[in-house]
């Protein structure tokens, strides 16, 4: 792939999938619009993303009979940005995908855009910083990541222990994974026309013949799948403090 020139200020947006139905978690709503520390888990992921300096404007994508996201848009702090809204999709690609194309009136296919979970409502703004320092100039992009500590077992469908990996190579994928506007959307498009199974953009690129650069993030960015969750980022956003 080729770089980009850096003489031109680089803008960045962010794009948040929130058209998931967050069924792990066993309840009537949508993890996304649990309540957390007074506001909705996906409220403190938007003031988070949208209180950023460097970041332009947010695209949030939803699904189309969403009937919560209205109340709480409008509950949000007017920040002085672009605020879109695209139609999610059946999986996370098609939602990303939506929000991209919605975001091409305003952005240049230069632009980066960070791709961030609805669900991790504890991003800190150091690590924002620390992605877009980072992936200044690379030319493929880059994600937030953890190193794996644990020792990794490989098993078969019985449960059976079958080898046991190699961690040093190994991370766990955080998000918001940074990439360029028209190269995401073109691996995206590219991805879904050859219905590949791509969980994350980071994939997506991959297949596209990128090699994207993982960036060490804060283990405390997490993402809330079970209901163990919710207390644990209420003591994450406690400790924080108020970055919005």
């Amino acid at each position: 792939m080729t770089g980009f020139a850096t003489d031109i200020l680089p803008r960045y947006w962010a794009v948040v999938p929130a058209a998931g139905s967050g069924t792990r978690m066993g309840g009537e709503l949508p993890k996304q619009y649990l309540p957390l520390c007074g506001r909705t888990v996906i409220e403190h992921t938007l003031r988070r993303l949208l209180s950023h300096a460097k970041i332009s404007g947010v695209v949030v994508a939803v699904a189309g009979a969403d009937p919560y996201f209205a109340a709480i848009r409008a509950r949000l702090p007017d920040y002085g940005k672009p605020f879109l809204m695209a139609e999610g999709g059946s999986e996370r690609c098609h939602s990303v995908l939506s929000a991209l194309c919605a975001l091409e009136p305003v952005a240049s296919s230069t632009d980066w855009v960070l791709v961030h979970d609805a669900v991790r409502p504890c991003l800190r703004h150091a690590d924002i910083d620390r992605l877009m320092h980072a992936l200044d100039g690379h030319p493929a992009g880059g994600l937030l990541g953890l190193r794996l500590h644990d020792t990794i077992k490989r098993v078969d469908a019985a449960g059976g222990v079958r080898a046991t990996e190699n961690r040093s190579e190994l991370w766990r994928a955080l998000t918001p994974q940074m990439f360029r506007l028209g190269v995401l959307s073109a691996a995206l498009a590219q991805a879904i026309a050859d219905q590949a199974a791509v969980t994350d953009e980071c994939a997506a690129m991959e297949r596209h013949g990128a090699v994207p650069l993982m960036v060490q993030g804060a283990p405390d960015n997490i993402k809330i799948t079970q209901p163990q969750d919710l207390p644990l980022a209420e003591f994450y956003l406690i400790q924080q403090g108020d970055e919005t």
